[in-house]
């Protein structure tokens, strides 16, 4: 796990507090801090797919993300397990949708999948207002915050789109070399 005061930390709060407030309008340092640290602990890929089914192999299909949730009729042995699994989709179908979009329909066409009947924002989107609704005991505290997450979620994608611009204008040699001659 990577601290706050690690430097890629520090760089994803500086971009996504700077577009969340500047293009959509959210300045709410919980929710702000929840995507910088989602960012950055995605930056390996390891938590991106340790979501693993019953039989032990990682999941990293949405629509098989949806059946491993259900505690009801599904593999989950239980209500915790129906939320672990729930924040990983929102959390998931947010990074993917919002810094990898054109990865969506790779994904979908790369074979047949159960995938290609979800709708990942809908699903990002629902996910978080389910993990909101688990809002006793130990989940008390923050619940609001994934409430947030689900009532912003479109905004959230368009606001990490906008960090991912940003990213790949840092990468482009040409603003390297002006950023250089500027310092």
């Amino acid at each position: 796990m990577i601290s706050d005061d690690h430097p890629l930390q520090k760089l994803f709060m500086e971009l996504v507090a700077r577009h969340y407030a500047h293009e959509i309008g959210i300045r709410d340092p919980e929710l702000v801090g929840y995507v910088s640290h989602l960012l950055t602990e995605f930056c390996d890929a390891e938590p991106l797919f340790k979501l693993q089914n019953t039989a032990g192999k990682p999941i990293s299909d949405v629509g098989e993300m949806l059946l491993e949730s259900d505690p009801v009729f599904g593999p989950a042995p239980s209500f915790d397990r129906e939320r672990q699994v729930r924040k990983h989709i929102g959390d998931y179908a947010l990074f993917f949708t919002g810094m990898f979009p054109e990865s969506i329909n790779h994904l979908r066409l790369r074979k047949s999948r159960l995938e290609s009947f979800v709708d990942w924002m809908k699903a990002g989107k629902e996910s978080y207002y389910i993990v909101s609704k688990f809002d006793c005991f130990e989940y008390t505290k923050v619940a609001p915050l994934f409430e947030r997450l689900s009532a912003h979620f479109e905004q959230c994608v368009y606001g990490l789109n906008c960090v991912k611009n940003d990213l790949q204008e840092m990468q482009h040699p040409i603003m390297r070399r002006t950023n250089e001659l500027l310092m």
